[in-house]
């Protein structure tokens, strides 16, 4: 992070400190100041992606009156929590976009707002004005909640957790194919051979051959290239070695090589073409490691026992898994 200080001449005057990040500036588009300020004195605040001016609103805002379109709103779930290692917020609070930032100077506060979204939702000049100030309080410490066209919502901290939970961890459903058009589905299986039982998502009855799939290709090693050559994949499964067995790697070796994997594997987000993934964990991750793994797949984890074995789940059908397993115990 780079901090640049103004300093005073004078002996008795305090300075004045702007925190930039990162160099590469991450903008929302159609950020044109003029344009997002005509659009937000003309039509409604729902109307309008409070960010950067598009009319495509897809939700609202979880901290102020406005919308929020797709783009924003992926930007904002993947910025808004990054932070520097000097504990303040990386980008602006409103757009989570913007490479200057003025920081509230309240102790316990940690947020910073661009120039572009002070101009555009305050008034014209506020960054300015702000960057005169010797002492500055943002608009979330502020008791008014209201700041020209700026306005906090009432209990944010729960519309925020609220906001996250619905678009963070949203089930994409996909349109159901008629049974005349369906087709195989191609499986790419890592460490591991799949057996029936590990199928129930895809049949509910237990499967005693493989002829329902187009392919099973079992992996212990695997280049990042033949993934393409092998594909497109409809399932894409892994695991760790069971307990007891011999490790060729280190436990946490197959998660990792199995989230890379998973990245070459599988569709572009804007893809139709229904995918599913599962990573079973024999118990033989550390604590550690497991929280790692629910991090990058953004998922929670989940144990499952039966009388013959125990393990942890990570998956997008986890709750179609479960409750199939429940149903079948």
């Amino acid at each position: 992070l780079i901090c640049l200080a103004a300093v005073s001449l004078e002996e008795d005057s305090t300075s004045d400190v702007l925190w930039l990040g990162s160099v590469e500036e991450i903008t929302s588009p159609n950020r044109g100041t003029s344009t997002r300020y005509s659009a937000l004195n003309y039509f409604s605040f729902t109307e309008i992606c409070i960010c950067c001016g598009s009319f495509k609103v897809h939700t609202q805002h979880p901290l102020f009156h406005g919308g929020i379109c797709s783009l924003c709103t992926e930007n904002f779930l993947e910025t808004f929590f990054l932070y520097d290692d000097d504990g303040l917020q990386s980008y602006c609070t409103i757009c989570c976009s913007g490479k200057i930032l003025l920081m509230c100077d309240e102790p316990t506060c940690n947020r910073g707002y661009c120039f572009k979204c002070l101009d555009v939702l305050v008034s014209p000049g506020t960054a300015e004005k702000v960057k005169a100030m010797n002492t500055w309080l943002c608009f979330m410490c502020l008791p008014l909640s209201s700041h020209g066209l700026l306005q906090k919502k009432q209990r944010w901290r729960t519309k925020l957790k609220c906001f996250y939970d619905q678009e963070s961890n949203h089930f994409k459903i996909y349109r159901p194919v008629p049974a005349w058009d369906r087709k195989p589905i191609s499986i790419l299986s890592l460490f591991d051979n799949i057996t029936p039982g590990k199928l129930l998502p895809f049949q509910c009855k237990a499967l005693s051959e493989y002829e329902h799939f187009k392919k099973q290709k079992v992996l212990k090693s695997v280049q990042f290239h033949q993934v393409k050559e092998w594909g497109p994949f409809d399932f894409i499964f892994g695991s760790t070695p069971p307990v007891g067995n011999s490790y060729d790697h280190p436990p946490a070796w197959y998660f990792y090589q199995y989230y890379q994997i998973l990245q070459y594997g599988k569709p572009l987000e804007n893809s139709e073409r229904p995918f599913f993934w599962m990573f079973v964990d024999n118990l033989v991750l550390t604590e550690e490691d497991r929280d790692t793994a629910s991090r990058f797949f953004k998922v929670h984890r989940k144990c499952i026992s039966s009388p013959h074995n125990c393990c942890s789940l990570l998956s997008s059908l986890l709750l179609i898994i479960i409750i199939i397993f429940l149903l079948c115990v």
